[in-house]
């Protein structure tokens, strides 16, 4: 598992309760794991937007995950709502994955993660600004 450096990042997660602690933590390794297995991406910034971990990348649209009081057995990887990632990955992967509206992919508790498909969803969005104009983000 790849350390937090920035503080206030390790913060927010130790705020979440901790059984979700360990998911979100998952998701957070599976977003670096990707970025570093994808081409185009050389860097990924670890920050904060709008209270929650947010990564991005110069190539790519933000990426944040999280989880909320109002829907306590959920935890949700969320994408830009004025890009067409959900759209996409709705129409591709409408099997696999709950989406919540334009903006996100919703995990319930005791969810099984579709590791394979949920990476080319994440290197879609890092890579997003070079992808958007390909049929299907090439997916």
């Amino acid at each position: 598992m790849d350390k937090i450096e920035n503080t206030k990042v390790a913060a927010v997660f130790e705020q979440y309760p901790v059984k979700f602690q360990k998911k979100l933590l998952f998701l957070r390794q599976l977003i670096l794991d990707t970025a570093s297995q994808t081409d185009g991406v050389d860097f990924v910034e670890e920050t904060l937007k709008w209270g929650e971990p947010s990564y991005i990348t110069k190539t790519g649209s933000t990426i944040r995950i999280g989880w909320k009081k109002s829907n306590p057995s959920q935890y949700a990887l969320y994408f830009n709502c004025k890009t067409i990632l959900v759209e996409t990955f709705r129409e591709v992967y409408r099997d696999k994955f709950i989406f919540e509206g334009n903006r996100a992919i919703i995990f319930n508790e005791d969810d099984d993660i579709f590791v394979d498909e949920l990476k080319q969803c994440i290197s879609s969005s890092l890579t997003y600004h070079v992808r958007k104009h390909v049929p299907m983000l090439g997916l």
